[in-house]
């Protein structure tokens, strides 16, 4: 046996952050106590980690762990109640549903009916594709299983079968156009969904802590036309600005119909899990109704699944995406809930507030979101930027009079959108990136314009919408 490898040099960043502020003690504000600061200090030094990833984020996260319970900044009991948090287990329930569409072929063979039925045109397999991400998107938590394990593969596929490729720099006649549009198409339908994107239910954990409750249903609801324009303009925008040289896809039909020849009749498995998937679906919907909250929805499909023959206890136990989350996500909102116990983020909030005093809760809100954007371009995960900043922005937020289910909402939405920024901004980023059919060049200068299509669409269509809602 040989010793893991381990980049220690990695440590070093976080280190001098946590170090720096720890050190800063005897400077810090005097209305805000020695454990909020050491706090602090400890979940800077974390989220570094995140970023830097010395160790996988789940190591990161538990060395978190360690040092903020020896520290005596937090007692065990509390520090590890956050592994009971429901919004974590809804996202960890939500990971095996997924494994079902994998494990049963069913994703696969919803996205090659997709391409048999639209894909006539580049323009029109491309909504066929991004049409598949939109349904599977609700019961698909990673949004880097949905792009990289279901859509990537097809599209590569797809790609190859009409003759483009980076290996002989064919990449432009389709691929570079399939892959960049399905980064985006992934990236809308996790916004649009709370079950669609791991930080999503971290959201709705943190508006908890000041008393706005994000329910599935009103999280889709406040998304939904933003949500439907992006999915149909932006396609549009980046064939307009990125043009396929292969307009029309005749073919794709034929390698669709092969393709679904090979996986052959609509099995029982398949049926089962689609089944499934539609309860919990119509228990997502009208949970509130039925007094069914959408974590005990997941834990429903989840028996059913296990009940019918669909998953075994194999399959759960090796859903290693599923046990990370629970991992690292329980101990960064445990981080998060107690900078706001112990009085850093209401401190936090006072403070910018005060500087953007008398200010319209509207330029406030723009002004928020536009900080909490362009900021991710110092972040490579997008759940390590809205445990950063989220809990901040939200007070900050509230506090200049914005409505509270509109703020804590907007600020969920672009927890996704500002992924539309670098090749490393969120899991699917890197996947689709790799592939080599996007020069990096391309990559951040289409992002560069499409992010100011979102930040505009959604600040504007979105708050309007929410408004006829009666959300604010």
């Amino acid at each position: 046996m040989t010793l893991e490898k381990i980049d220690y040099k990695k440590f070093i960043w976080p280190l001098v952050f946590g170090i720096l502020i720890w050190a800063c003690s005897p400077f810090k504000p005097a209305s805000v106590s020695l454990a909020a600061w050491h706090m602090f200090a400890i979940f800077v030094a974390t989220i570094v980690g995140c970023i830097t990833q010395p160790l996988p984020i789940g190591g990161v996260a538990i060395i978190g762990f360690v040092v903020t319970v020896l520290t005596g900044e937090v007692k065990m009991d509390a520090a590890i109640a956050g592994f009971g948090n429901d919004s974590i287990w809804l996202i960890v329930m939500a990971f095996f549903i997924s494994r079902g569409f994998i494990k049963t072929g069913l994703g696969r063979r919803i996205a090659l009916i997709f391409v048999r039925l639209f894909g006539k045109k580049t323009l029109g397999l491309t909504y066929s594709l991004i049409g598949v991400d939109l349904i599977i998107a609700p019961a698909t938590p990673s949004n880097t299983a949905r792009a990289g394990g279901i859509m990537y593969p097809i599209i590569e596929s797809l790609a190859r079968a009409f003759g483009s490729s980076p290996a002989d720099g064919t990449q432009r006649k389709i691929g570079s156009y399939l892959i960049f549009s399905e980064f985006h198409g992934n990236m809308i339908t996790a916004a649009m969904f709370l079950t669609a994107m791991a930080g999503n239910p971290l959201a709705q954990s943190l508006a908890k802590g000041y008393h706005v409750n994000i329910t599935w249903m009103n999280w889709f609801l406040g998304g939904l036309v933003p949500g439907i324009l992006s999915l149909i303009l932006v396609p549009w925008i980046i064939y307009k600005l990125y043009p396929p040289e292969i307009k029309e896809t005749p073919n794709a039909k034929q390698w669709a119909d092969d393709e679904l020849d090979q996986m052959g009749a609509f099995s029982l498995p398949e049926k089962l899990m689609a089944v499934v998937f539609v309860v919990a679906l119509l228990l997502w919907i009208s949970g509130s109704l039925l007094h069914i909250d959408a974590t005990l929805t997941a834990f429903i499909a989840i028996a059913l699944l296990l009940l019918f023959g669909v998953l075994n206890w194999s399959d759960i136990l090796h859903e290693t995406g599923a046990w990370n989350t629970l991992v690292w996500f329980s101990v960064l909102v445990m981080m998060a809930n107690q900078l706001n116990t112990l009085g850093f983020i209401p401190w936090l909030s006072k403070s910018i507030a005060s500087s953007l005093h008398g200010l319209n809760w509207m330029i406030v809100l723009v002004i928020l979101i536009l900080v909490y954007f362009y900021s991710h371009y110092l972040f490579a995960s997008a759940t390590a930027h809205i445990s950063a900043m989220y809990s901040a922005l939200l007070a900050v937020a509230l506090s200049a009079g914005v409505p509270p289910l509109l703020g804590a909402l907007m600020l969920g939405y672009f927890g996704n959108l500002f992924a539309s920024t670098t090749h490393y901004s969120s899991g699917p980023a890197p996947i689709l990136f790799g592939s080599g059919y996007v020069a990096q060049k391309d990559w951040w200068r289409l992002n560069a314009i499409l992010g100011v299509f979102y930040l505009v669409l959604w600040l504007t269509v979105g708050t309007l919408w929410m408004k006829v809602l009666g959300m604010w």
